[in-house]
């Protein structure tokens, strides 16, 4: 145990998509630049950096050709990887006419969920992305996927290791590049994420697995640790914790970045990210926010002198 086979580890900073996404305030474009920026300074190499969905079902994401194309003038911009989540073929459109060189493709383990999110089942949700997979490679576009509900479902409770090797099966025939393995509610334990990833090594390499969890009932951390014994060396993480989960009033959703990289660093891995500077970039955020974080890390660091 706390042996590894490299101590080089990425982790995937999704505050500016996905934590944003589920914060009740909007932003203007010029804060959510600089918070990205700072991310950068921070150390942080691949950086989600929004979502090209309508304006008026996610408005949090509003003025996502604009902002990607302040970000593509940026001097850092071709130091880092800057994926953006699309939902279907005219999202595509919008990313790859401002740039956008990967995207980000989603689905879940449920019916249920996927359709209550996106009206329709878990296998018609592909039959929608080929398109948009067939477009991508054509473009030289990369592709990284989202599995949500992987663990457990808001609506269909417990899901099965079966019910996500059949999805990852489904991404890996659209072309992806990795997997990003969610507990979109914050339920899974780890026993069942090791018993789990146990199934799903068996179809994929462990180098194209990201895990991607949320710390609604504190266990992010210890999933995580189970996860990298499975051989997994790529974290989504959120700093400052931002995204509360939205099936769980008052929980706290993504796993704060913060928490993550001192987890890592503790181990004598490495992850290239500067804890002073990443607070820097979660104080900016949370101030235009007006919010405080849930992160003891972040507040250990933050009452420094």
């Amino acid at each position: 145990m706390f042996e590894y086979k490299t101590d080089q580890i990425e982790l995937v900073e999704v505050g500016p998509r996905d934590g944003l996404q589920n914060e009740c305030k909007i932003l203007s474009s010029e804060d959510k630049l600089r918070y990205i920026e700072l991310l950068y300074q921070a150390g942080l190499k691949n950086i989600e950096a929004t979502s090209f969905v309508r304006a008026d079902k996610i408005p949090q994401m509003q003025g996502a050709s604009e902002l990607f194309k302040k970000l593509s003038q940026k001097s850092f911009f071709n130091k880092a990887k800057f994926p953006c989540l699309v939902p279907n073929i005219k999202g595509y459109e919008s990313a790859v006419a401002v740039g956008v060189k990967e995207i980000s493709l989603f689905s879940a383990t449920s019916d249920a969920f996927t359709k209550k999110n996106i009206n329709c089942t878990v296998d018609e949700s592909f039959l929608r992305m080929q398109e948009v997979a067939t477009r991508a490679h054509a473009d030289n576009v990369n592709i990284r996927a989202y599995i949500s509900t992987a663990f457990g479902c808001p609506y269909a409770g417990e899901m099965s290791s079966k019910d996500l090797v059949h999805v990852i099966e489904k991404f890996l025939d659209l072309g992806v590049y990795q997997i990003s393995i969610g507990d979109t509610i914050g339920v899974a334990t780890p026993k069942q994420v090791y018993s789990y990833l146990g199934d799903a090594l068996s179809i994929i390499d462990a180098s194209k697995v990201a895990m991607h969890f949320h710390d609604t009932r504190a266990m992010a951390l210890s999933n995580i640790l189970t996860s990298l014994e499975r051989g997994i060396t790529v974290f989504d993480s959120s700093s400052a914790g931002l995204g509360g989960c939205p099936y769980a009033k008052g929980a706290s959703g993504n796993v704060a970045t913060e928490e993550v990289v001192y987890l890592l660093h503790s181990l004598g891995l490495k992850t290239g990210v500067d804890m002073n500077k990443l607070v820097l970039a979660s104080e900016f955020i949370l101030k235009c926010l007006e919010k405080t974080s849930s992160s003891k890390s972040y507040h250990i660091i933050a009452r420094k002198p």
